[in-house]
């Protein structure tokens, strides 16, 4: 068994689980390690916080496949936990989606996450975002499950996690309908992005009888709840995509700020501490092992 598929099997045992999986986000190998250390058993790697901080540039289809699927390689590379990767729109056609999916097992995901928008593809919460029609957004799927079963096959894994950005853009009744497909054409997972309500949060989970996602995006569409509460509504995963990104964005504009009035930034990791956190004492340790 592969490394992913190992972890794939992980991720599928965790969603079997009567009990939410809360998930933080990460977007690169360090906030990757981090999630892991604080306890976390799976984390998903955003497409937005992985363009800001590689690049400096926001989700709107600016980074590459290359780019997004080397960063995910370093990200799985840190961790020994499931880990879920944006899969954006899977880079193209149907043939393209194929691609990708088989890119990020080998990079060591758990899951790959595809959705239906149009490329260039833009964060869910933001203006300006469309979808493909329904035909084309169940083919991608279609072609993400004949991706995993060939995986398989050949002794690998992922699982196929859906998203439906169409609540926004055609209504809620469309969004339902496209879970619906997607749950029939053999998606693992499923993900209505941005419904505006509780009483819309409960009829996604209706409408499928896999493994939801909540997207709990501080200030975005959806009201952010309780895990408690996602967890009695039928989610299986509350995704928080932002949260370390803007906490250490934060964390880095005060410490600037404090640096251009002429004072030393407070409150800062210790020094034993920070080195324990990336691994220095680890690395100590198999240093001295091969000592002549």
């Amino acid at each position: 068994m592969t490394e992913s598929a190992s972890r794939a099997e992980t991720l599928r045992r965790l969603l079997a689980e009567p009990q939410l999986a809360v998930m933080p986000c990460c977007f690169d190998a360090l906030s990757a390690k981090l999630i892991e250390q604080a306890g976390f058993s799976v984390t998903f790697m955003s497409g937005f916080a992985v363009s800001a901080a590689r690049l400096g540039l926001p989700d709107t289809g600016l980074i590459s496949y290359g780019e997004i699927v080397d960063a995910g390689r370093g990200i799985c590379a840190a961790t020994t936990i499931p880990v879920i990767g944006d899969g954006d729109t899977g880079y193209g056609n149907a043939v393209n989606v194929k691609r990708t999916v088989k890119g990020y097992a080998q990079a060591g995901f758990a899951a790959v996450m595809i959705e239906d928008q149009v490329w260039p593809k833009r964060c869910g919460h933001t203006r300006g975002k469309a979808v493909v029609d329904r035909g084309e957004a169940v083919a991608r799927i279609r072609a993400a499950v004949d991706a995993r079963e060939e995986l398989r096959a050949a002794g690998g894994d992922i699982l196929i996690l859906a998203r439906t950005d169409a609540r926004g853009t055609d209504g809620l009744d469309e969004g339902l309908r496209r879970v619906e497909a997607f749950t029939a054409a053999g998606a693992d997972i499923l993900f209505l992005e941005a419904p505006k309500s509780e009483d819309e949060m409960r009829a996604f989970c209706q409408a499928t009888d896999r493994p939801t996602l909540a997207n709990m995006l501080e200030q975005g569409e959806t009201p952010v709840l309780p895990p408690q509460v996602l967890e009695e509504i039928g989610y299986s995963l509350a995704a928080y995509p932002l949260t370390l990104l803007s906490v250490a964005m934060k964390a880095m504009q005060d410490a600037l700020a404090s640096f251009k009035q002429g004072e030393h930034p407070q409150n800062l990791l210790d020094w034993d501490s920070l080195r324990e956190v990336i691994g220095f004492n680890a690395y100590y340790d198999e240093e001295e092992r091969y000592r002549g």
